[in-house]
């Protein structure tokens, strides 16, 4: 992409002390956004409370073309942004994950490979899961630009040229794909069609919806948490991040730790 950026590794407890183990792994959009979602601190909490498996985190910055980079693969909304999406999704499969998996001990394929972000990072994330079924079987949306769009002329066109619901429309079900959805209530103020509910919730509900059309059941392949007072920053989603990372990547019962305590007679 004629550019270079940085590509942030979370390595979890424990990972050179046992060289034959290999771990799952998530790949998270904007991170240069990670310390102000507390990313190192909600996993050690979670690894603390045996509430998650042990993962790797690759956090791939943005650059200052972002607004280019993140989108929908091919399809640039109506101001021309997120042009070099395609760009962007092929440099994460086609380079970033290549490296992680000869660098690092990751477990590879969708049932072990996750992706995330939030706002345009979110629906850049969704994008590259949804092209991508076979690389990728979970992902995580924090409030997420679903009303990227290609007509701005009127109300109706805003609302029927959304760029990702009418590919969800368009395409086949992406069997085994699970996607996390959040948005909060003060999310931001606009409400398109004047129904009282604000764009950032509506939208996600209806992409929701959408799925539900193409075989996916809410609260079993998809899930929705709306966070109330909730806002577009990255205060609202690193509390939202610890929800997220549980259903993720949920510690199975034969990972558990079982403490017992007995009294001393």
């Amino acid at each position: 992409m004629q550019n270079t950026r940085t590509v942030d590794v979370f390595l979890p407890p424990g990972y050179y002390a046992a060289p034959d183990r290999s771990y799952k792994v998530l790949y998270a959009n904007d991170g240069q956004d990670m310390a102000l979602l507390r990313m190192k601190k909600t996993l050690e909490v979670l690894y603390a409370g045996n509430k998650i498996e042990r993962i790797i985190v690759v956090a791939v910055h943005a650059t200052r073309h972002r607004v280019k980079e993140y989108g929908t693969a091919g399809i640039p909304n109506a101001q021309g942004l997120g042009a070099r999406a395609g760009q962007y999704s092929k440099l994460l499969t086609d380079q970033v994950m290549p490296y992680i998996n000869r660098h690092y001990r990751t477990l590879e394929g969708p049932t072990n490979t996750a992706i995330m972000g939030s706002s345009l990072g979110g629906i850049s994330a969704f994008d590259i899961a949804w092209n991508h079924p076979l690389l990728f079987g979970k992902v995580g949306v924090f409030s997420g630009s679903f009303w990227w769009r290609t007509r701005d002329r009127s109300r109706a066109a805003k609302q029927d040229s959304r760029i990702i619901h009418r590919i969800v429309r368009g395409s086949d079900k992406r069997e085994g794909l699970k996607m996390w959805f959040e948005a909060g209530t003060k999310d931001e103020t606009d409400d398109r069609d004047g129904n009282g509910v604000i764009d950032a919730i509506q939208d996600t509900t209806e992409l929701m919806d959408a799925l539900e059309l193409r075989g996916y059941r809410k609260r079993v392949d998809m899930v929705y948490v709306e966070v109330k007072g909730g806002r577009h920053d990255q205060a609202t989603w690193a509390k939202a991040l610890p929800r997220f990372l549980r259903w993720a990547f949920p510690v199975r019962k034969s990972q558990r730790v079982k403490i017992r305590s007995k009294t001393a007679k």
